[in-house]
This record gives C-alpha cells, structure tokens and sequence, in this order.
C-alpha cells in the first residue's frame, strides 16, 4: 500500500474528519468568546472599577523605560521594555474560565442526554414476554 493511499483511508477516517470540524469551530468559539471578555465583560467590570480602567494596558515595567517612548504597553512592548504585563493575563485568564464553564455545560448536557437516551427501552424492540410468547407459539404451531 503506497503512502498516499495510507494518508487518504486515515484522512478520510470519520474521526479525523469530526476533529477537523471541532478544531474549526472550537477556533470560532473561541474568537467569539475572546470578543464576550474584550468588547463586553472587561468594559463592564472596568466602568465597575471606577470608569476608564483598561486591563490591556495593566503593566509593571522591570527597570527603566526607553526614552522618549510613552508610557503603554504597546509602545513599551514594540520597544522591547522587560515589563510584566498582567492585565492581559487577567483578559485571557477570564476568557479562559468563561469558555471552560460553557465547555462544562455542553459536557454536562450530552451525557444528560445520553444518559437519558440509555435509560428509554427502544420501541422498536419487543419485550421479553411478547419474545418468550412468540417462541412458545411457534413451537406449539410445529
């Protein structure tokens, strides 16, 4: 079996295709989370803080800064200052636990269902009697 034929059967495998599609949308959730914490919560809990309080630019600068750079993370950042930028940590720790808790309750809600799903007899089957009556009828009809 050539190599490309092995790539293609493992390629083409359905649980490589349903990974493929998680990663695709996990990317997107994820965006869409980092967005939520960006543009919503962080405006929310900084107006809570006492109104123009932007974690982004939340620094401690290790030694002295450059001159003549101002002082933001961004142009401190792109001037190489050795700085320890926690606000951002704070941003990404947030979207972190937001994202984590709607994982939970995506988890929670499939074995709910599954769960549920195990514990309903299939209809289509019959019972046990109707199984045991019918084997009965048919060797009394021999």
């Amino acid at each position: 079996m050539s190599m490309i034929q092995e790539f293609k059967e493992f390629a083409l495998k359905g649980n490589v295709m349903d990974l493929a599609v998680g990663v695709i949308i996990g990317g997107a959730f994820g965006k869409i989370t980092t967005s939520l914490v960006e543009d919503i919560i962080m405006p929310i809990v900084s107006f809570i803080m006492g109104g123009e309080l932007d974690f982004n630019n939340m620094f401690v600068l290790l030694g002295d800064a450059p001159e003549g750079v101002p002082m933001t993370y961004e142009a401190l950042k792109e001037a190489g200052a050795p700085m320890l930028a926690y606000g951002s940590f704070v941003t990404v720790l947030i979207n972190f636990v937001i994202l984590a808790f709607i994982i939970f309750l995506m988890v929670k809600g499939m074995n709910k269902m599954r769960r549920a799903q195990e514990e309903e007899p299939a209809a289509d089957e019959p019972s046990e009697e109707v199984l045991l009556l019918r084997e009965i009828s048919a060797k009394l009809d021999k």
